[in-house]
């Protein structure tokens, strides 16, 4: 079996962000099928438990934060927030690798496989909902995956402002940003708008389109430019 660092549990736990009532289940939760035993079982139940709560909290916080897309856009981010990648990539910027138990023949590899690391996460999960509850998994997953989220919102739907606003603005703030069209010009088959965006009492630079969703679209940018230079400055 693995020796993870001494004081594993301890150190697990700062990373984790939550600290177990029941320890045992943070053991069941690490240990790999590769050393199992009659007293030991391994942490595949607990994957296919965490599995089914990461899509809860997933799927509840895109429907919450996202209302403008359908029903086919929010199954495409989950299915990548939740995919056995994205999961390994959070358990390795973690450092969950460290606290795995698995057999020798894993340990003779250079690095514990992604796969094992995916289910690692996914056991974890599980393990603070059993321990804690929904509300400490809620937060666990996340703290863990809201940058996931807005990697996959960058990188498959083209700069959609509006969602990487109300997605920042979740995170950080916890507030949802409005829009109001402020002046409009042109003839109606042809006019043109001026939307601001508004972050609480907060309004930002306004912006024009040729529509109300563009305008929304580039004032939501406008505010999104704005909130993140004034977090680089602080």
């Amino acid at each position: 079996m693995q020796e993870y660092p001494a004081g594993g549990l301890e150190k697990c736990q700062e990373i984790l962000g939550y600290e177990f009532k029941e320890p045992a289940l943070f053991e069941h939760a690490i240990t790999h099928s590769s050393i199992k035993s009659p007293t030991r079982p391994s942490n595949e139940r607990m994957e296919f438990l965490g599995d089914a709560i990461l899509g809860v909290i997933i799927s509840e916080h895109l429907y919450s934060c996202f209302p403008e897309y359908d029903e086919g856009d929010l199954t495409k981010i989950k299915s990548v927030v939740v995919s056995s990648p994205t999961l390994a990539r959070a358990a390795e910027r973690m450092g969950l690798g460290n606290y795995v138990a698995v057999g020798k023949g894993i340990l003779k590899k250079r690095n514990i496989p992604r796969s094992i690391l995916a289910n690692l996460f996914e056991a974890l999960v599980a393990a603070i909902y059993l321990d804690g509850g929904m509300e400490h998994a809620r937060k666990f997953i996340l703290d863990q995956l809201s940058d996931e989220i807005d990697h996959v919102l960058q990188n498959r739907h083209q700069r959609n402002w509006k969602s990487l606003l109300q997605q920042y603005t979740q995170k950080h703030l916890a507030v949802t940003p409005t829009y109001h069209v402020v002046r409009q010009e042109g003839p109606d088959h042809f006019k043109a708008f001026e939307v601001v965006a508004r972050v609480k009492d907060r309004a930002f630079k306004p912006a024009w389109g040729n529509s109300k969703k563009e305008a929304e679209q580039n004032a939501a940018h406008e505010a999104i430019a704005e909130l993140k230079a004034n977090t680089d400055t602080e």
